[in-house]
């Protein structure tokens, strides 16, 4: 007979945004259960995207610094050299610790934590089937669906785990290929391009649009292009893949764009054109869960409800970025709500970060969605060139960018390209959440010196645009 036990909260899936909401609800009081399917806790983001992947940046990038900038500094090597089992056993720990980390971390807070796969047999229950074969009931009065998403697969190129993969194939490659096609311009793509590129590989982007991270603000993407370039990635914008044949050790893939058909000869083949909600299996048509039937998203309201009063859902399952820090922002939304506090998420104030070298980061609207919603706005722009701090470390790539309200003064975007970027956002975050106009950041002393005064100037320079009334 399956063993039956009860919850306030059943938590499905143990990433960012389920291990979040699982310690804030016994935090409210909830008797709270986990269920992961994997071995390890933490999900997608701690064991193959965002934390290894961020591991091999930062090796990759020392290994950058070691052979191209040091020597300015004074800094120098005879016989440089790198070790990519010794790399791959470093991110391997990291991930292992964290990971750990979070098991500490539920385990401690008085969360159940419970191996197995989940699927839902009715409005208040969990089945989870576990590895060995047993299966046990998890009854709730209520259950947060916290899943998480899966690499898109295009038709033409099926990943064989080899010659052909997704993202964490690419995390654990056993050798530098020697050419390496990346289909997919987007944020995974030119991360994981950029680190195989450092250790040594060819590296070519073929991407369907007309430009890449297309999201992002046209100008900070332009200088990103333009400097991607500089440090060899080779980009063919434009051009779908029609297809991949493997020949012996060597794939062939098959790309047509604006200057006809031809075949790029490469290593491997990473493809990267996005991530889907991992929603089969969860049985949730039989529960009366619905989904957007042309993306699979979950349909959700605001209190990240379904259409099942007792079930919720968040993070990749629905719609928005797949970023980590979104899933746990709607992680501790979700459970507030549920304990009858105003949990929210301000999705105005989300920031995204591309961790290439220079890192590229963004927090509000860019200058294009002011153009199109026709919102009166003023820019004002601080180059790193500028930047005492920039350079003394020799890191003078990119700017900052801060759009405002050209009447309001409220900062409604920043925009940054430039080392350490993705640190300087939290501040740029924090102004957007409080509504803070330009001259607030301007006024703000900052200490010198640092990148973060180029915030600071920006802020300025949108403020010389202001007429006297």
């Amino acid at each position: 007979m399956a063993e039956t036990k009860s919850y306030d909260l059943v938590v499905v899936g143990a990433g960012p945004g389920g291990y979040t909401a699982a310690v804030r609800a016994v935090q409210l009081g909830f008797k709270t259960a986990c269920v992961e399917k994997e071995a390890h806790l933490g999900g997608v983001c701690l064991n193959v995207g965002c934390i290894p992947s961020k591991a091999l940046l930062d090796s990759s990038g020392h290994l950058l610094q070691a052979r191209e900038s040091l020597q300015d500094h004074g800094i120098r090597f005879d016989g440089l050299s790198f070790d990519l089992a010794a790399m791959m056993a470093r991110k391997e720990k990291v991930v292992s610790d964290l990971t750990g980390q979070v098991r500490k971390l539920l385990e401690g807070s008085g969360v159940d934590v419970i191996h197995g796969t989940a699927s839902l047999s009715g409005p208040h229950a969990v089945a989870v089937a576990s590895a060995e074969g047993g299966e046990r009931t998890l009854m709730a009065e209520r259950i947060l669906l916290a899943a998480g998403s899966a690499p898109v697969e295009v038709p033409d190129l099926p990943f064989d785990g080899k010659h052909i993969v997704d993202s964490t194939g690419a995390l654990a490659f056993d050798a530098v290929p020697g050419h390496l096609v990346v289909v997919g311009g987007g944020y995974i793509g030119l991360e994981l391009g950029s680190v195989w590129r450092r250790l040594g590989a060819s590296v070519t982007v073929v991407e369907v649009l007309p430009r890449i991270a297309s999201t992002l603000d046209g100008q900070v993407r332009r200088a990103l292009e333009r400097i991607l370039k500089k440090q060899g990635l080779v980009f063919h914008l434009n051009t779908r893949v029609s297809g991949a044949e493997v020949r012996g050790e060597k794939i062939a893939v098959a790309v047509e764009g604006k200057a006809g058909a031809a075949i790029l000869e490469c290593d491997r083949v990473l493809v990267a054109v996005g991530r889907r909600p991992l929603t089969q299996g969860l049985n949730l048509a039989s529960v009366g869960v619905e989904t957007d039937g042309k993306t699979g998203y979950i349909r959700v309201n605001t209190r990240y409800q379904t259409r099942v009063d007792s079930i919720y859902a968040i993070g990749d399952l629905i719609p928005g970025p797949a970023l980590a820090h979104k899933a746990s922002a709607e992680g501790v939304a979700a459970v507030e709500n549920m304990a009858g506090l105003p949990g929210e998420v301000n999705y105005d104030a989300l920031p995204s970060v591309v961790y290439t070298w220079p890192e590229v980061a963004g927090v509000g609207i860019t200058e294009e969605e002011a153009r199109e919603k026709e919102i009166p706005y003023r820019t004002g722009i601080y180059p790193f060139l500028g930047s005492g701090r920039a350079r003394c470390m020799g890191e003078s790539d990119g700017f900052v960018k801060l759009i405002s309200h050209s009447r309001t003064d409220r900062i409604l975007g920043v925009h940054i390209i430039g080392s350490h970027g993705a640190e300087m956002i939290a501040e740029a975050a924090l102004a957007v959440e409080f509504g803070a106009a330009s001259e607030d950041v301007a006024r703000t002393v900052h200490a010198h010196p640092t990148l973060a005064e180029a915030l600071q100037e920006a802020a300025h320079a949108a403020r010389k645009k202001v007429r006297p009334a």
